[in-house]
């Protein structure tokens, strides 16, 4: 494996979560890689997370939270684009 390949992939999430909800601190890193592996999951393999939530419904509960707050800051963020977009 290329020895840059965990700086450059880090760099992918990094903008990644900048540009869905507007801030990339290593707090919200963490939550974007876990949603976004979990939706990628949850979309491949259905039965795995579904196997998944009932074994950790306290997991479960807190991918929801994950969930809500991305939505959130998402549409919150959006929000403040359009507002930059009107103002110019």
């Amino acid at each position: 494996m290329m020895k840059e390949f965990p700086e450059q992939f880090d760099a992918l999430v990094e903008k990644y979560t900048e540009l869905l909800v507007g801030d990339s601190d290593s707090d919200k890193k963490e939550m974007v890689t876990q949603y976004a592996l979990y939706s990628f999951i949850a979309k491949n393999m259905p039965a795995l997370v579904k196997h998944w939530n009932s074994l950790y419904p306290d997991g479960k509960d807190e991918m929801k939270r994950i969930v809500g707050q991305i939505k959130e800051m998402n549409e919150a963020h959006r929000a403040e684009m359009n507002e930059k977009k009107k103002e110019e």
